[in-house]
């Protein structure tokens, strides 16, 4: 078993403040692999207090050192890129080439799109002849990661922010921590100086609650749930900083009557990646009536078929979910949708042959109406719940009708229906016809889906002040 109780608080590893273990749960085998430690206030204090010293340098340090830093980040990263792979398997399920291939691969992704972005990105811009615009680091940033997509959400948010000179404390999930002491290794042998980047472990109520009303952090970005982002935000009024929230997603995949045939087929394997725990995750698929019948068969036999296993497995299959929580929550909103709509495959308990580990059955509900528990609720399991429509207006006003607005889908061979559709969509982000977004394209969301975007050059401009000066002279 793994004993991972020290922090990373300002370039070194230290033991907490006061010892407070917790068990880390493989979710393949409900064994304990992993032994880490909850920090405290006094934890908390200390890596606030390591950026907070650490901003001033750090923040005016040429952008050329920065990068350079960033750089040896991403070789160190390439190089132990499988100990990566192998340590988010363990800690939350994801079948080890899915771990390798898509979960530390968005990792890399997104540091590229960073360097691409930054090496154009323009922190002092004329305003007028006389007037300049100055773009500045907002300070110490408290970064609050989930973990259903680990690297991809730390590197998303430290990345960004060191690079523009803030500084900052991550707290990764408490559930899945493993991933993030790592990161934090990698940081430490690239050689970021002592307390531009800062990693304590904690829950929500304790480093998380910390964190977001401590008077000593500019900024909280948190990815989870809309639950936890609106108590975040309640816990940084008082000191009026700024809160980049990504949260909750329903989102809405409507496939009108001339989508390519196997649309409802795609529709479904997407949503069962990654065991169905991805915020974007299509699962309301909306169909013309003229194709709904073919879709729900299409996308029963794709449920069927989807084979669920340890994450230790080679293959394409699908891991366990995170948690004992999280198994028990999907399986009552799985129990609530077969009293509601119509069952047409998977259902309650674990697939054949897997009696122990978080396991849930690829599960699909067809006539449901947007109405229901298993349309309205974000489930964060392999669950598509499949909902006709008849006009383009009446699915459009299907998909807006949630409280979240993440990510919704269109598949349609009409260019113009396409583009009319997604403009009257009320997300954040709209996939088209499978065309996945480029390198360093906003994401985040509408309404309770959060606020601020991450990614690319809107990434950068999360963690940045403007700022105005008049007078300036000419250069």
């Amino acid at each position: 078993m793994l004993e991972k109780r020290e922090f990373y608080i300002n370039g070194q590893w230290v033991s907490p403040a006061v010892a407070n273990d917790f068990a880390v749960i493989d979710p393949s085998t409900e064994e304990q692999c992993a032994v880490i430690s909850l920090g405290g206030q006094a934890d908390t204090d200390a890596a606030v207090n390591a950026a907070r010293a650490a901003f001033d340098g750090w923040s005016q340090t040429p952008r050329e050192e920065r990068v350079a830093l960033i750089r040896k980040l991403s070789e160190v990263y390439e190089a132990r890129k499988s100990e990566m792979a192998d340590a988010i398997s363990l800690e939350m399920g994801a079948p080890v080439d899915l771990s390798r291939n898509q979960q530390v691969g968005a990792g890399s992704w997104h540091i590229g799109g960073f360097l691409k972005a930054f090496e154009t990105f323009e922190f002092d811009r004329d305003f007028n002849a006389t007037e300049k615009t100055l773009l500045e680091p907002i300070g110490v940033c408290a970064l609050i990661t989930p973990w259903n997509w680990p690297m991809n959400q730390i590197i998303l948010k430290a990345i960004p922010a060191i690079a523009v000179g803030c500084t900052v404390v991550l707290k990764p999930s408490e559930i899945a921590p493993l991933s993030g002491l790592l990161f934090a290794e990698f940081m430490d042998e690239a050689g970021f100086p002592p307390g531009v980047f800062n990693m304590l472990n904690g829950d929500g109520p304790g480093v998380g609650s910390q964190l977001s009303c401590h008077p000593e952090v500019d900024m909280v970005s948190f990815t989870g749930s809309t639950r936890a982002g609106i108590a975040i935000s309640k816990a940084a009024a008082d000191t009026l900083k700024r809160v980049s929230l990504e949260l909750g997603g329903k989102g809405a995949n409507v496939i009108f009557e001339d989508a390519h045939p196997k649309a409802a087929k795609a529709g479904a394997i997407r949503c069962f990646r990654n065991s169905g725990q991805s915020c974007n995750a299509p699962t309301r698929m909306l169909v013309h009536k003229s194709r709904y019948d073919e879709a729900v068969e299409m996308a029963a036999d794709v449920a069927t078929n989807t084979h669920v296993g340890p994450a230790s497995e080679e293959g394409k299959h699908i891991g366990p979910v995170v948690s004992e929580a999280q198994f028990n929550k999907i399986q009552g909103l799985i129990e609530k949708g077969m009293s509601e709509a119509r069952l047409v495959a998977g259902g309650l308990g674990r697939p054949d042959g897997l009696n122990r580990g978080y396991y849930v059955k690829p599960t699909v509900f067809a006539d449901v109406t947007n109405d229901m528990t298993i349309a309205q609720e974000e489930i964060f399991g392999p669950v598509l719940s499949i909902i006709p429509f008849e006009t383009e207006e009446e699915a459009i006003s299907i998909a807006n009708d949630t409280p979240y607005g993440l990510t919704n889908y269109i598949q349609t061979e009409d260019d113009d229906k396409r583009r009319r559709v997604a403009r009257r969509l009320r997300s954040g982000m709209v996939e088209t016809n499978g065309q996945g977004f480029a390198q360093g394209s906003p994401f985040g969301g509408y309404k309770q889906s959060g606020n601020g975007r991450e990614g690319g050059v809107y990434g950068l401009e999360e963690f940045l002040e403007v700022k105005a000066v008049s007078g300036w002279a000419a250069e």
